[in-house]
């Protein structure tokens, strides 16, 4: 299985001025966000970083925030309970597992399990509460879990890839992160059967064919502060995004995609020299990083800054055939102008590059519904309900009803 997390690398998506770009600019430059930030958390590490200017704590309220320990503890309660359901399960039963392995069965099952849910990242104690989590909120829990039994971790960055998201204005590549669970060691020990167990939370992905990096504790936190600064950031609440991206940076100097949702807070609250300034930045970590590049592109050109607007589009121009939205947002704009035909091209096309998104399938049933093909817009709308959840599943549930009735 292979575990997936909301990377959150936001790209901003403030209204460019119209007469110094074009009104595509954005639907062109949006593509290269994450394509290749899936594994760059620990890139050019050997590289100084300039954190003198970086930080500006008088332009955001003091927040209060999560610290380090507390994303991975548990309620005491809850790990005596757990320690005791290993003892009982290993020697009652008879099963004579390690404790590795174990706690993969553990982590796994079926039966009162944890329960795969994207979007919101919580801490271990949230998740054992909920039962539930995005993949990020699940391998914080195995990490916490692995403690409470000794187990040894080791954790991945996985190049798999880019799985886009748009929310709230921004876009998102998730990217995917595993943990490798060790037999435990003991100085007077000798394991004759020892091995490692593999653990993620998407089984539909294979992670063999990809590239991983290994990343340590810190480096695993620093996601996790960017996956909720990232969250906060959506909801418009600044000042906490800003304590805690501060906080992710400060654990990872060299994390791009850190540094760049640092550069979308500047930006969102007005402070344009600093924005940029975060954006260069990240540019020194890693010179080709594209949502950095984007982002900074929307600045330069609103600032009539043409001439380094385009040396940085000349880049970004190249990659908009791997962004699945841009191709729904041509599609939207065919379908609005009632353009059918066209809208169905450009749906089929973002379906290609993003089979997994609910909207595209909603988009091709209207547009399907709109040229009187009613057989392909119903097998699109059920589609687009079984990718969806909560409201979207009940708004499709609807439309198909009043789609058999007609």
């Amino acid at each position: 299985m292979l575990t997936h997390y909301p990377k959150k690398t936001e790209v901003d998506t403030l209204n460019s001025d119209g007469h110094l770009l074009p009104k595509w600019t954005k639907l062109l430059l949006v593509v290269f966000l994450f394509t290749m930030s899936a594994c760059q958390s620990i890139q050019s590490q050997h590289k100084p970083i300039e954190m003198a200017n970086l930080f500006h704590d008088d332009k955001f309220i003091t927040v209060e925030t999560l610290g380090f320990d507390d994303i991975y503890r548990l309620p005491e309660t809850f790990v005596a309970q757990f320690r005791r359901q290993f003892q009982a399960e290993n020697t009652i039963r008879g099963q004579n597992l390690m404790a590795n392995e174990w706690l993969a069965q553990y982590i796994g099952t079926q039966n009162g399990g944890f329960e795969y849910r994207d979007n919101v990242t919580r801490t271990a104690n949230e998740t054992v509460l909920s039962r539930q989590g995005n993949c990020m909120s699940l391998v914080v829990l195995s990490a916490a879990l692995a403690d409470a039994l000794n187990v040894p971790v080791e954790f991945n960055d996985i190049d798999v890839e880019p799985v886009w998201d748009r929310r709230g204005g921004f876009y998102f590549v998730n990217g995917h992160v595993n943990l490798r669970l060790l037999p435990p060691t003991a100085s007077n020990t000798v394991l004759f059967r020892a091995a490692d167990v593999l653990v993620d939370f998407l089984p539909e992905r294979s992670v063999r064919a990809y590239h991983r990096k290994r990343v340590n504790k810190r480096q695993l936190t620093a996601m996790f502060y960017n996956n909720i600064a990232a969250e906060a950031l959506i909801k418009a609440d600044y000042d906490t995004a800003y304590a805690l991206v501060k906080k992710s940076i400060q654990l990872d100097p060299h994390y791009v995609a850190a540094i760049n949702t640092l550069a979308v807070i500047y930006r969102h609250q007005g402070y344009e020299t600093e924005a940029e300034y975060a954006y260069r930045v990240a540019l020194q970590v890693d010179s080709q990083d594209l949502s950095s590049l984007y982002n900074l592109a929307l600045i330069l050109g609103e600032q009539g800054r043409l001439d380094e607007w385009a040396e940085v589009h000349k880049v970004l121009e190249l990659a908009r055939i791997n962004n699945p939205f841009y191709y729904f947002d041509m599609a939207q704009q065919a379908y609005f102008d009632k353009q059918y035909q066209d809208a169905l091209v450009w749906y089929k096309r973002a379906v290609k590059k993003a089979d997994y998104r609910h909207e595209f399938y909603f988009g091709l049933s209207r547009a399907y519904w709109a040229t009187g093909e009613t057989g392909l817009a119903e097998k699109n709308l059920k589609r687009a309900m079984a990718l969806s959840d909560g409201n979207n599943k009940q708004r499709y549930q609807i439309k198909l009803q009043a789609l058999k009735q007609n």
